[in-house]
Protein backbone atom coordinates (compact mmCIF):
# COMPACT_ATOMS: atom_id res chain seq x y z
CA UNK A 1 0.00 0.00 0.00
CA UNK A 2 1.39 3.59 -0.99
CA UNK A 3 0.06 6.90 0.37
CA UNK A 4 -1.96 9.27 -1.80
CA UNK A 5 -2.17 12.87 -0.09
CA UNK A 6 -5.11 15.04 -0.86
CA UNK A 7 -4.41 18.57 -0.93
CA UNK A 8 -6.89 21.39 -1.49
CA UNK A 9 -10.45 22.55 -1.22
CA UNK A 10 -12.15 19.02 -1.07
CA UNK A 11 -15.12 18.40 -3.98
CA UNK A 12 -18.33 16.55 -3.12
CA UNK A 13 -18.93 13.31 -5.03
CA UNK A 14 -15.54 13.55 -6.61
CA UNK A 15 -14.63 9.72 -7.57
CA UNK A 16 -11.17 10.59 -7.09
CA UNK A 17 -10.52 8.78 -3.55
CA UNK A 18 -11.98 5.82 -5.24
CA UNK A 19 -9.93 5.80 -7.89
CA UNK A 20 -6.87 6.27 -6.02
CA UNK A 21 -7.53 3.28 -3.51
CA UNK A 22 -8.00 1.19 -6.65
CA UNK A 23 -4.65 2.33 -7.87
CA UNK A 24 -3.49 0.88 -4.15
CA UNK A 25 -2.99 4.52 -2.34
CA UNK A 26 -4.28 4.58 1.27
CA UNK A 27 -5.68 7.89 1.14
CA UNK A 28 -4.69 10.80 3.49
CA UNK A 29 -5.71 14.38 3.43
CA UNK A 30 -3.93 18.07 3.85
CA UNK A 31 -4.95 21.02 4.90
CA UNK A 32 -1.82 23.09 3.30
CA UNK A 33 1.63 22.09 2.60
CA UNK A 34 2.95 21.93 5.65
CA UNK A 35 0.68 19.45 6.96
CA UNK A 36 1.55 17.59 3.64
CA UNK A 37 5.11 17.54 4.23
CA UNK A 38 4.47 15.87 7.59
CA UNK A 39 2.54 13.19 6.21
CA UNK A 40 5.36 12.84 3.42
CA UNK A 41 7.87 12.71 5.95
CA UNK A 42 5.51 10.06 8.27
CA UNK A 43 4.88 7.76 5.33
CA UNK A 44 6.97 4.50 5.70
CA UNK A 45 10.12 4.88 3.97
CA UNK A 46 10.06 2.12 1.23
CA UNK A 47 6.49 2.87 0.47
CA UNK A 48 5.87 5.52 -2.56
CA UNK A 49 3.83 8.82 -1.74
CA UNK A 50 1.84 10.56 -4.07
CA UNK A 51 -0.19 14.40 -3.65
CA UNK A 52 -3.32 14.75 -5.79
CA UNK A 53 -5.63 18.14 -6.03
CA UNK A 54 -8.99 16.71 -4.58
CA UNK A 55 -10.31 18.93 -7.78
CA UNK A 56 -8.50 16.71 -10.27
CA UNK A 57 -10.53 15.84 -13.04
CA UNK A 58 -9.09 13.13 -15.48
CA UNK A 59 -8.77 9.79 -16.98
CA UNK A 60 -7.65 6.75 -14.79
CA UNK A 61 -5.40 5.93 -16.68
CA UNK A 62 -3.83 8.89 -16.84
CA UNK A 63 -3.57 8.88 -13.00
CA UNK A 64 -1.85 5.08 -13.24
CA UNK A 65 0.80 6.38 -15.38
CA UNK A 66 1.51 9.39 -13.65
CA UNK A 67 1.34 7.59 -9.47
CA UNK A 68 2.12 3.73 -10.28
CA UNK A 69 4.83 3.81 -13.07
CA UNK A 70 8.42 1.85 -11.55
CA UNK A 71 10.31 3.18 -14.27
CA UNK A 72 10.68 7.04 -12.62
CA UNK A 73 11.89 8.21 -8.78
CA UNK A 74 8.85 10.62 -9.50
CA UNK A 75 6.23 11.53 -12.20
CA UNK A 76 3.55 14.46 -12.59
CA UNK A 77 0.66 15.30 -14.63
CA UNK A 78 -1.44 18.38 -14.02
CA UNK A 79 -2.79 18.12 -10.68
CA UNK A 80 -0.87 15.06 -9.45
CA UNK A 81 2.48 13.65 -8.71
CA UNK A 82 4.59 10.59 -6.91
CA UNK A 83 7.52 10.14 -5.68
CA UNK A 84 8.99 7.04 -4.89
CA UNK A 85 11.48 6.38 -1.96
CA UNK A 86 14.85 8.06 -3.31
CA UNK A 87 12.62 11.37 -4.48
CA UNK A 88 10.73 12.03 -1.51
CA UNK A 89 13.25 13.78 0.43
CA UNK A 90 13.16 16.86 -2.57
CA UNK A 91 9.63 16.44 -2.28
CA UNK A 92 9.52 16.95 1.47
CA UNK A 93 12.53 20.21 0.77
CA UNK A 94 9.42 21.19 -1.52
CA UNK A 95 6.89 21.21 -0.02
CA UNK A 96 8.54 23.07 3.26
CA UNK A 97 9.30 25.97 1.38
CA UNK A 98 6.19 26.97 0.62
CA UNK A 99 4.94 29.28 3.08
CA UNK A 100 1.46 29.00 4.66
CA UNK A 101 -0.69 32.22 5.84
CA UNK A 102 -2.72 34.93 3.97
CA UNK A 103 -0.91 36.57 1.25
CA UNK A 104 0.49 33.02 -0.57
CA UNK A 105 -2.55 32.01 -2.51
CA UNK A 106 -0.71 31.93 -5.74
CA UNK A 107 1.46 29.06 -4.25
CA UNK A 108 -1.21 27.45 -2.98
CA UNK A 109 -4.40 27.07 -5.25
CA UNK A 110 -2.89 24.41 -6.98
CA UNK A 111 -0.39 23.03 -4.74
CA UNK A 112 0.97 19.89 -7.19
CA UNK A 113 1.83 21.68 -9.63
CA UNK A 114 4.17 24.35 -7.40
CA UNK A 115 5.43 21.05 -6.14
CA UNK A 116 6.06 19.83 -9.75
CA UNK A 117 7.98 23.04 -10.49
CA UNK A 118 9.96 22.73 -7.38
CA UNK A 119 11.20 18.78 -8.16
CA UNK A 120 11.75 19.91 -11.95
CA UNK A 121 14.59 22.44 -10.24
CA UNK A 122 15.85 19.26 -7.85
CA UNK A 123 17.56 17.42 -10.74
CA UNK A 124 15.73 13.59 -9.81
CA UNK A 125 14.79 12.97 -12.82
CA UNK A 126 11.16 13.84 -12.39
CA UNK A 127 8.92 12.61 -15.78
CA UNK A 128 6.27 14.37 -16.67
CA UNK A 129 3.30 12.08 -18.47
CA UNK A 130 2.78 12.28 -22.12
CA UNK A 131 -0.81 12.43 -22.01
CA UNK A 132 -1.52 12.27 -25.88
CA UNK A 133 -5.46 11.57 -25.89
CA UNK A 134 -5.66 11.30 -22.31
CA UNK A 135 -6.91 14.09 -19.76
CA UNK A 136 -5.84 15.46 -16.65
CA UNK A 137 -6.89 18.66 -15.01
CA UNK A 138 -7.27 20.55 -12.03
CA UNK A 139 -10.90 22.33 -12.32
CA UNK A 140 -11.31 25.62 -10.58
CA UNK A 141 -14.61 26.49 -11.51
CA UNK A 142 -17.68 24.60 -11.70
CA UNK A 143 -17.84 25.30 -15.61
CA UNK A 144 -14.25 23.93 -16.59
CA UNK A 145 -15.39 20.83 -14.73
CA UNK A 146 -18.33 20.47 -16.37
CA UNK A 147 -15.71 21.03 -19.94
CA UNK A 148 -13.26 18.22 -18.30
CA UNK A 149 -15.73 15.66 -17.34
CA UNK A 150 -16.98 15.83 -21.42
CA UNK A 151 -13.65 15.68 -22.27
CA UNK A 152 -13.31 12.51 -20.49
CA UNK A 153 -16.24 11.10 -21.31
CA UNK A 154 -15.32 11.63 -25.26
CA UNK A 155 -12.44 9.24 -24.48
CA UNK A 156 -11.89 5.75 -23.70
CA UNK A 157 -9.04 5.40 -21.69
CA UNK A 158 -9.44 1.80 -21.91
CA UNK A 159 -8.82 1.93 -25.38
CA UNK A 160 -6.18 4.34 -25.21
CA UNK A 161 -4.40 1.74 -22.49
CA UNK A 162 -4.90 -1.26 -25.06
CA UNK A 163 -3.19 0.89 -27.80
CA UNK A 164 -0.42 1.94 -26.10
CA UNK A 165 0.65 -0.91 -24.67
CA UNK A 166 1.94 -1.59 -28.13
CA UNK A 167 5.38 -0.81 -28.93
CA UNK A 168 4.81 2.40 -31.18
CA UNK A 169 7.91 0.97 -33.52
CA UNK A 170 8.31 -2.92 -34.77
CA UNK A 171 8.27 -4.45 -37.79
CA UNK A 172 5.40 -4.87 -40.33
CA UNK A 173 4.81 -8.39 -38.95
CA UNK A 174 4.59 -7.65 -35.22
CA UNK A 175 2.52 -4.89 -35.90
CA UNK A 176 0.28 -6.20 -38.28
CA UNK A 177 -0.24 -9.80 -38.03
CA UNK A 178 0.47 -9.70 -33.90
CA UNK A 179 -0.09 -6.96 -32.03
CA UNK A 180 -3.78 -6.41 -33.54
CA UNK A 181 -4.91 -9.34 -30.91
CA UNK A 182 -1.74 -9.99 -28.63
CA UNK A 183 -2.75 -6.73 -26.49
CA UNK A 184 -6.30 -8.45 -26.08
CA UNK A 185 -4.62 -11.71 -24.68
CA UNK A 186 -2.32 -8.71 -22.56
CA UNK A 187 -5.26 -7.65 -20.89
CA UNK A 188 -6.85 -11.41 -20.33
CA UNK A 189 -3.53 -12.16 -18.67
CA UNK A 190 -3.11 -8.53 -16.44
CA UNK A 191 -7.31 -9.55 -15.13
CA UNK A 192 -6.26 -12.91 -14.20
CA UNK A 193 -3.47 -11.63 -11.94
CA UNK A 194 -0.61 -13.50 -14.31
CA UNK A 195 2.93 -11.14 -14.28
CA UNK A 196 4.99 -10.75 -17.51
CA UNK A 197 7.43 -12.60 -16.45
CA UNK A 198 5.04 -15.58 -15.89
CA UNK A 199 4.48 -14.99 -19.42
CA UNK A 200 7.67 -14.27 -20.68
CA UNK A 201 9.19 -18.15 -19.17
CA UNK A 202 6.06 -19.51 -21.09
CA UNK A 203 7.05 -18.21 -24.00
CA UNK A 204 10.43 -19.51 -23.81
CA UNK A 205 8.82 -22.92 -22.72
CA UNK A 206 7.14 -22.77 -25.69
CA UNK A 207 10.38 -22.48 -27.87
CA UNK A 208 11.88 -25.21 -26.35
CA UNK A 209 9.16 -27.60 -26.81
CA UNK A 210 9.47 -26.19 -30.29
CA UNK A 211 13.08 -27.26 -30.51
CA UNK A 212 12.60 -30.36 -29.21
CA UNK A 213 9.97 -31.04 -31.74
CA UNK A 214 11.90 -29.69 -34.37
CA UNK A 215 15.07 -32.55 -33.14
CA UNK A 216 12.83 -35.17 -34.28
CA UNK A 217 13.62 -35.07 -37.39
CA UNK A 218 10.01 -35.67 -38.21
CA UNK A 219 7.66 -33.56 -40.71
CA UNK A 220 5.02 -33.99 -38.40
CA UNK A 221 7.91 -32.42 -35.54
CA UNK A 222 8.63 -29.90 -38.11
CA UNK A 223 5.35 -28.53 -38.69
CA UNK A 224 4.99 -29.07 -35.12
CA UNK A 225 8.06 -26.90 -33.71
CA UNK A 226 6.76 -24.12 -36.92
CA UNK A 227 3.73 -23.45 -34.96
CA UNK A 228 5.23 -23.96 -31.66
CA UNK A 229 7.61 -21.27 -32.20
CA UNK A 230 4.89 -18.74 -33.68
CA UNK A 231 2.74 -19.27 -30.80
CA UNK A 232 6.39 -18.56 -28.60
CA UNK A 233 6.82 -14.79 -30.14
CA UNK A 234 3.15 -14.09 -29.71
CA UNK A 235 3.73 -14.69 -25.71
CA UNK A 236 7.02 -12.91 -26.30
CA UNK A 237 4.82 -10.20 -27.65
CA UNK A 238 2.45 -10.45 -25.35
CA UNK A 239 4.71 -10.34 -22.03
CA UNK A 240 5.83 -6.16 -23.12
CA UNK A 241 2.58 -5.32 -23.96
CA UNK A 242 1.52 -6.96 -20.71
CA UNK A 243 4.33 -4.90 -18.93
CA UNK A 244 2.84 -1.69 -20.53
CA UNK A 245 -0.61 -2.35 -19.83
CA UNK A 246 -0.22 -2.56 -16.51
CA UNK A 247 3.10 -0.64 -15.95
CA UNK A 248 4.71 -3.87 -14.00
CA UNK A 249 7.69 -3.08 -14.97
CA UNK A 250 11.15 -4.34 -13.56
CA UNK A 251 14.76 -4.63 -14.05
CA UNK A 252 14.47 -8.87 -13.51
CA UNK A 253 11.18 -8.43 -16.47
CA UNK A 254 13.68 -6.62 -18.74
CA UNK A 255 16.92 -8.78 -18.35
CA UNK A 256 14.23 -12.55 -18.72
CA UNK A 257 12.70 -10.73 -22.38
CA UNK A 258 16.05 -9.75 -23.29
CA UNK A 259 17.97 -12.89 -22.70
CA UNK A 260 15.37 -15.61 -22.85
CA UNK A 261 14.74 -13.87 -26.53
CA UNK A 262 18.43 -15.15 -27.14
CA UNK A 263 18.26 -18.62 -25.82
CA UNK A 264 14.73 -19.43 -27.33
CA UNK A 265 16.32 -18.53 -30.96
CA UNK A 266 19.64 -20.35 -30.36
CA UNK A 267 18.09 -23.39 -28.75
CA UNK A 268 15.72 -23.47 -31.93
CA UNK A 269 18.89 -23.84 -34.20
CA UNK A 270 20.47 -26.51 -31.88
CA UNK A 271 16.81 -28.23 -31.94
CA UNK A 272 17.13 -27.87 -36.35
CA UNK A 273 20.70 -29.20 -36.24
CA UNK A 274 19.51 -32.02 -33.90
CA UNK A 275 16.75 -33.25 -36.49
CA UNK A 276 18.55 -32.73 -39.48
CA UNK A 277 21.20 -35.11 -37.84
CA UNK A 278 18.72 -37.86 -37.52
CA UNK A 279 17.80 -37.21 -40.64
CA UNK A 280 21.53 -37.95 -42.22
CA UNK A 281 22.40 -34.22 -42.85
CA UNK A 282 24.84 -32.98 -40.49
CA UNK A 283 24.16 -29.22 -40.65
CA UNK A 284 25.63 -28.17 -37.02
CA UNK A 285 28.47 -25.60 -39.15
CA UNK A 286 25.35 -24.00 -40.51
CA UNK A 287 23.41 -23.67 -37.31
CA UNK A 288 26.62 -22.15 -35.45
CA UNK A 289 27.21 -19.72 -38.33
CA UNK A 290 23.75 -18.24 -37.93
CA UNK A 291 24.48 -17.95 -34.25
CA UNK A 292 27.93 -16.18 -34.63
CA UNK A 293 25.86 -14.12 -37.87
CA UNK A 294 23.40 -13.08 -35.83
CA UNK A 295 25.05 -12.16 -32.29
CA UNK A 296 27.72 -10.14 -34.39
CA UNK A 297 24.54 -8.04 -35.55
CA UNK A 298 23.17 -7.62 -32.40
CA UNK A 299 26.93 -6.62 -31.03
CA UNK A 300 26.79 -4.09 -34.16
CA UNK A 301 23.42 -2.44 -32.71
CA UNK A 302 24.45 -2.34 -29.39
CA UNK A 303 28.38 -1.20 -30.08
CA UNK A 304 26.60 2.26 -32.44
CA UNK A 305 24.10 2.44 -30.12
CA UNK A 306 26.02 2.72 -27.25
CA UNK A 307 28.86 5.35 -29.10
CA UNK A 308 26.35 7.60 -30.20
CA UNK A 309 23.15 8.15 -27.95
CA UNK A 310 24.52 10.61 -25.40
CA UNK A 311 27.40 12.16 -28.45
CA UNK A 312 26.95 16.06 -28.81
CA UNK A 313 26.52 17.57 -32.42
CA UNK A 314 25.52 14.16 -33.76
CA UNK A 315 24.22 15.12 -36.65
CA UNK A 316 25.39 14.32 -40.74
CA UNK A 317 23.52 14.30 -43.96
CA UNK A 318 23.41 10.30 -44.44
CA UNK A 319 20.49 10.69 -41.25
CA UNK A 320 19.02 13.49 -42.26
CA UNK A 321 18.62 11.30 -45.47
CA UNK A 322 17.23 8.19 -43.30
CA UNK A 323 14.99 10.84 -41.80
CA UNK A 324 13.40 11.92 -45.25
CA UNK A 325 13.25 8.41 -46.33
CA UNK A 326 11.14 7.68 -42.54
CA UNK A 327 8.58 10.61 -44.12
CA UNK A 328 7.63 8.52 -47.08
CA UNK A 329 4.48 6.05 -45.69
CA UNK A 330 6.19 2.27 -47.86
CA UNK A 331 10.16 2.79 -47.34
CA UNK A 332 9.42 3.04 -43.49
CA UNK A 333 7.97 -0.38 -43.76
CA UNK A 334 10.77 -1.36 -46.34
CA UNK A 335 13.52 -0.48 -44.00
CA UNK A 336 12.30 -2.26 -41.38
CA UNK A 337 12.05 -5.54 -42.74
CA UNK A 338 15.06 -5.60 -44.44
CA UNK A 339 17.35 -5.91 -41.49
CA UNK A 340 14.91 -8.77 -40.88
CA UNK A 341 14.06 -7.77 -37.08
CA UNK A 342 12.56 -10.80 -34.84
CA UNK A 343 8.91 -11.12 -35.92
CA UNK A 344 10.09 -11.57 -39.49
CA UNK A 345 12.93 -13.40 -39.18
CA UNK A 346 11.11 -16.21 -36.44
CA UNK A 347 7.83 -15.80 -38.92
CA UNK A 348 10.18 -16.81 -41.98
CA UNK A 349 12.01 -19.96 -39.67
CA UNK A 350 8.69 -21.41 -38.68
CA UNK A 351 7.56 -21.33 -42.19
CA UNK A 352 10.22 -22.60 -43.85
CA UNK A 353 10.38 -25.30 -40.84
CA UNK A 354 7.51 -26.56 -41.47
CA UNK A 355 7.63 -26.76 -45.41
CA UNK A 356 11.40 -27.61 -45.76
CA UNK A 357 14.08 -28.76 -44.41
CA UNK A 358 16.37 -27.86 -42.04
CA UNK A 359 19.26 -27.07 -44.34
CA UNK A 360 17.40 -24.64 -46.30
CA UNK A 361 16.25 -22.78 -43.51
CA UNK A 362 19.86 -22.08 -42.33
CA UNK A 363 20.86 -20.98 -45.83
CA UNK A 364 17.78 -18.79 -45.54
CA UNK A 365 18.79 -17.54 -42.50
CA UNK A 366 22.39 -16.80 -43.25
CA UNK A 367 21.88 -15.12 -46.68
CA UNK A 368 19.25 -12.83 -45.41
CA UNK A 369 20.74 -12.15 -41.49
CA UNK A 370 24.02 -11.95 -44.01
CA UNK A 371 22.12 -8.88 -46.64
CA UNK A 372 20.54 -7.46 -43.60
CA UNK A 373 24.11 -7.28 -41.48
CA UNK A 374 25.26 -5.42 -44.65
CA UNK A 375 22.97 -2.99 -45.16
CA UNK A 376 22.60 -2.12 -41.20
CA UNK A 377 26.62 -1.60 -41.04
CA UNK A 378 27.14 0.38 -44.78
CA UNK A 379 24.60 2.81 -43.18
CA UNK A 380 26.04 3.14 -39.67
CA UNK A 381 29.66 3.21 -41.21
CA UNK A 382 28.10 6.12 -43.87
CA UNK A 383 26.54 8.17 -40.88
CA UNK A 384 29.73 7.67 -38.89
CA UNK A 385 31.92 9.25 -41.69
CA UNK A 386 29.70 12.13 -42.62
CA UNK A 387 28.92 13.17 -39.05
CA UNK A 388 30.96 15.44 -36.84
CA UNK A 389 29.89 14.19 -32.76
CA UNK A 390 31.70 14.63 -29.89
CA UNK A 391 31.25 11.11 -27.83
CA UNK A 392 31.03 11.32 -23.94
CA UNK A 393 33.68 9.60 -21.87
CA UNK A 394 30.73 7.11 -20.94
CA UNK A 395 30.08 6.35 -24.24
CA UNK A 396 34.23 5.56 -24.83
CA UNK A 397 34.22 3.45 -21.26
CA UNK A 398 30.78 1.26 -22.75
CA UNK A 399 32.74 0.63 -25.86
CA UNK A 400 36.02 -0.63 -23.80
CA UNK A 401 33.13 -2.66 -21.46
CA UNK A 402 31.60 -4.05 -24.85
CA UNK A 403 35.31 -5.11 -26.13
CA UNK A 404 35.91 -7.88 -23.29
CA UNK A 405 39.68 -7.30 -23.18
CA UNK A 406 41.40 -9.67 -20.74
CA UNK A 407 44.91 -9.73 -18.82
CA UNK A 408 46.73 -9.96 -22.27
CA UNK A 409 45.12 -6.77 -24.14
CA UNK A 410 45.26 -5.16 -20.57
CA UNK A 411 48.96 -5.49 -20.52
CA UNK A 412 49.48 -4.73 -24.58
CA UNK A 413 47.35 -1.66 -23.59
CA UNK A 414 49.52 -0.27 -21.25
CA UNK A 415 52.22 0.39 -23.84
CA UNK A 416 52.34 3.29 -26.21
CA UNK A 417 49.05 4.24 -27.77
CA UNK A 418 48.59 4.66 -31.41
CA UNK A 419 47.78 8.16 -32.76
CA UNK A 420 44.77 8.74 -35.40
CA UNK A 421 41.35 8.41 -35.31
CA UNK A 422 41.33 5.40 -37.25
CA UNK A 423 43.80 3.79 -35.27
CA UNK A 424 41.43 1.77 -33.26
CA UNK A 425 39.69 -0.16 -36.47
CA UNK A 426 42.48 -0.55 -37.89
CA UNK A 427 44.57 -2.56 -35.24
CA UNK A 428 41.33 -4.33 -34.71
CA UNK A 429 41.26 -5.35 -38.37
CA UNK A 430 44.74 -6.24 -38.83
CA UNK A 431 44.50 -8.25 -36.01
CA UNK A 432 41.48 -10.29 -37.22
CA UNK A 433 42.78 -10.71 -40.85
CA UNK A 434 46.02 -12.00 -39.45
CA UNK A 435 44.46 -14.70 -37.39
CA UNK A 436 41.91 -15.43 -39.88
CA UNK A 437 45.04 -16.08 -42.63
CA UNK A 438 46.47 -18.44 -39.85
CA UNK A 439 42.95 -20.06 -39.52
CA UNK A 440 42.45 -20.58 -43.36
CA UNK A 441 45.97 -20.92 -44.64
CA UNK A 442 47.47 -23.73 -42.42
CA UNK A 443 46.35 -27.33 -41.24
CA UNK A 444 43.70 -26.97 -38.30
CA UNK A 445 46.49 -29.28 -36.17
CA UNK A 446 49.38 -26.82 -36.61
CA UNK A 447 50.75 -24.35 -34.27
CA UNK A 448 50.16 -21.65 -36.76
CA UNK A 449 46.92 -20.65 -35.86
CA UNK A 450 48.42 -20.12 -32.35
CA UNK A 451 51.26 -17.67 -33.76
CA UNK A 452 47.50 -15.67 -35.12
CA UNK A 453 46.02 -15.41 -31.79
CA UNK A 454 49.04 -14.19 -30.20
CA UNK A 455 49.53 -11.61 -33.15
CA UNK A 456 45.51 -11.18 -32.52
CA UNK A 457 45.78 -10.69 -29.04
CA UNK A 458 48.78 -8.14 -29.60
CA UNK A 459 46.48 -6.24 -31.65
CA UNK A 460 43.57 -6.00 -30.05
CA UNK A 461 45.86 -4.76 -26.90
CA UNK A 462 46.81 -1.83 -29.47
CA UNK A 463 43.46 -1.08 -30.15
CA UNK A 464 41.91 -0.39 -26.77
CA UNK A 465 45.25 1.56 -25.77
CA UNK A 466 43.04 4.74 -25.79
CA UNK A 467 39.86 5.73 -25.36
CA UNK A 468 37.40 4.62 -27.71
CA UNK A 469 36.18 7.75 -29.36
CA UNK A 470 36.98 7.76 -33.09
CA UNK A 471 34.09 7.80 -35.70
CA UNK A 472 34.46 4.17 -36.50
CA UNK A 473 35.89 3.01 -32.91
CA UNK A 474 32.18 1.35 -32.44
CA UNK A 475 33.66 -1.22 -34.84
CA UNK A 476 35.85 -2.70 -32.34
CA UNK A 477 33.44 -4.80 -30.39
CA UNK A 478 31.84 -6.59 -33.22
CA UNK A 479 35.21 -7.10 -34.42
CA UNK A 480 36.07 -9.07 -31.71
CA UNK A 481 33.26 -11.14 -31.60
CA UNK A 482 33.26 -12.26 -35.03
CA UNK A 483 37.12 -13.02 -34.35
CA UNK A 484 36.52 -15.43 -31.47
CA UNK A 485 33.21 -17.05 -32.81
CA UNK A 486 34.59 -17.35 -36.02
CA UNK A 487 38.37 -18.89 -34.28
CA UNK A 488 35.74 -21.79 -32.45
CA UNK A 489 33.52 -22.35 -35.58
CA UNK A 490 36.86 -22.92 -38.17
CA UNK A 491 38.77 -25.10 -36.00
CA UNK A 492 35.35 -27.04 -34.37
CA UNK A 493 34.73 -27.72 -38.23
CA UNK A 494 38.36 -28.43 -39.50
CA UNK A 495 38.26 -31.06 -36.40
CA UNK A 496 36.88 -33.29 -37.92
CA UNK A 497 35.94 -35.50 -35.09
CA UNK A 498 31.99 -36.52 -33.95
CA UNK A 499 30.62 -33.99 -31.63
CA UNK A 500 33.22 -30.86 -32.61
CA UNK A 501 31.08 -28.56 -33.61
CA UNK A 502 28.16 -29.54 -31.41
CA UNK A 503 30.59 -28.63 -28.27
CA UNK A 504 31.46 -25.58 -30.19
CA UNK A 505 28.14 -24.85 -30.62
CA UNK A 506 28.03 -24.63 -26.52
CA UNK A 507 30.97 -22.93 -26.21
CA UNK A 508 29.71 -19.80 -28.06
CA UNK A 509 26.42 -19.82 -26.77
CA UNK A 510 28.04 -19.70 -23.00
CA UNK A 511 30.25 -16.83 -24.27
CA UNK A 512 27.43 -15.08 -25.86
CA UNK A 513 25.27 -14.95 -22.67
CA UNK A 514 28.44 -13.26 -21.19
CA UNK A 515 28.33 -10.53 -23.93
CA UNK A 516 24.80 -10.27 -24.11
CA UNK A 517 24.46 -9.81 -20.16
CA UNK A 518 27.42 -7.09 -20.80
CA UNK A 519 24.93 -4.75 -23.00
CA UNK A 520 22.00 -5.47 -20.73
CA UNK A 521 23.86 -4.90 -17.69
CA UNK A 522 24.91 -1.03 -19.30
CA UNK A 523 21.68 -0.37 -20.98
CA UNK A 524 20.47 -1.05 -17.33
CA UNK A 525 23.23 2.07 -15.96
CA UNK A 526 24.98 -0.40 -13.59
CA UNK A 527 28.09 -0.87 -15.83
CA UNK A 528 29.73 -3.93 -17.33
CA UNK A 529 30.13 -7.23 -15.31
CA UNK A 530 33.06 -7.21 -12.71
CA UNK A 531 36.43 -7.06 -13.73
CA UNK A 532 37.23 -10.23 -11.94
CA UNK A 533 34.68 -11.98 -14.26
CA UNK A 534 36.11 -10.81 -17.23
CA UNK A 535 40.21 -11.74 -16.10
CA UNK A 536 38.63 -15.28 -15.20
CA UNK A 537 36.74 -15.91 -18.86
CA UNK A 538 39.97 -14.73 -19.95
CA UNK A 539 38.94 -11.90 -22.12
CA UNK A 540 37.92 -12.27 -26.09
CA UNK A 541 41.97 -12.91 -26.87
CA UNK A 542 42.83 -15.38 -24.17
CA UNK A 543 39.48 -17.63 -25.14
CA UNK A 544 41.13 -17.52 -28.86
CA UNK A 545 44.67 -18.55 -27.37
CA UNK A 546 43.16 -21.15 -25.56
CA UNK A 547 41.01 -22.39 -28.00
CA UNK A 548 44.15 -22.55 -30.45
CA UNK A 549 46.42 -24.42 -28.22
CA UNK A 550 43.73 -27.08 -27.41
CA UNK A 551 43.42 -27.37 -31.17
CA UNK A 552 47.25 -27.79 -32.09
CA UNK A 553 48.37 -29.76 -28.70
CA UNK A 554 45.23 -32.26 -28.92
CA UNK A 555 43.40 -34.99 -30.66
CA UNK A 556 40.32 -34.38 -32.73
CA UNK A 557 38.70 -36.14 -30.06
CA UNK A 558 40.55 -34.76 -27.34
CA UNK A 559 39.90 -30.99 -28.34
CA UNK A 560 36.17 -32.09 -28.48
CA UNK A 561 36.03 -32.97 -24.88
CA UNK A 562 38.01 -29.98 -24.19
CA UNK A 563 35.83 -27.48 -26.13
CA UNK A 564 32.59 -28.98 -23.83
CA UNK A 565 34.51 -29.04 -20.48
CA UNK A 566 35.60 -25.51 -21.56
CA UNK A 567 31.94 -24.18 -22.67
CA UNK A 568 30.82 -25.65 -19.09
CA UNK A 569 33.09 -24.00 -17.29
CA UNK A 570 32.56 -20.70 -18.85
CA UNK A 571 28.90 -20.80 -18.34
CA UNK A 572 28.92 -21.89 -15.25
CA UNK A 573 31.06 -18.50 -14.09
CA UNK A 574 29.02 -16.32 -16.42
CA UNK A 575 25.50 -18.01 -15.04
CA UNK A 576 25.99 -17.94 -12.06
CA UNK A 577 27.84 -14.20 -11.42
CA UNK A 578 24.38 -13.20 -14.05
CA UNK A 579 22.08 -14.44 -11.93
CA UNK A 580 23.29 -13.66 -8.61
CA UNK A 581 23.41 -9.53 -10.00
CA UNK A 582 20.35 -9.73 -11.65
CA UNK A 583 18.20 -11.09 -8.81
CA UNK A 584 19.84 -8.50 -6.55
CA UNK A 585 20.25 -5.88 -9.05
CA UNK A 586 19.20 -2.19 -7.31
CA UNK A 587 18.92 -0.63 -11.05
CA UNK A 588 15.86 0.75 -12.53
CA UNK A 589 13.06 -0.61 -13.83
CA UNK A 590 13.00 -0.85 -17.91
CA UNK A 591 11.67 -1.64 -20.38
CA UNK A 592 10.49 -1.08 -23.89
CA UNK A 593 8.39 1.81 -24.29
CA UNK A 594 4.91 1.88 -25.85
CA UNK A 595 3.56 4.37 -27.73
CA UNK A 596 2.83 7.77 -26.01
CA UNK A 597 -0.35 8.02 -24.42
Amino acid sequence: MSTAILTGPPVAGSPLEADLRTLGFDVRTANDATAAAELIAAAPAQERVAVVDPRFVGHLHALRLALTDPRFPAAAVPGALTAQPEARAALVRAAGKIPVGAGTAHLTDVLTDTLTESLDHEDIGLHRVELGSLVATVALTPAQREDAQEAVAAVDDEAVRLRTAVKSRDGFFTTYCISPYSRYLARWCARRGLTPNQVTTASLLTALIAAGCAATGTRGGFIAAGLLLLFSFVLDCTDGQLARYSLQYSTMGAWLDATFDRAKEYAYYAGLALGAARGGDDVWALALGAMVLQTCRHVVDFSFNEANHDATANTSPTAALSDKLDSVGWTVWVRRMIVLPIGERWAMIAVLTAFTTPRIVFYALLIGCALAACYTTAGRVLRSLTRHARRTDRAAQALADLADSGPIAELVAKGPASRGYMAAPLMAVAGVAFLMAQLLWKDGGSWWPVLGAAIYAAFSGAAVARALKGPLDWLVPPLFRAAEYGTVLLLAARADAPGALPAAFGLVAAVAYHHYDTVYRIRGGTGAPPRWLVRATGGHEGRVLVVTVLAAALSPSGFTIALTALAVVLALLVLIESIRFWVSSGAPAVHDEGEPA
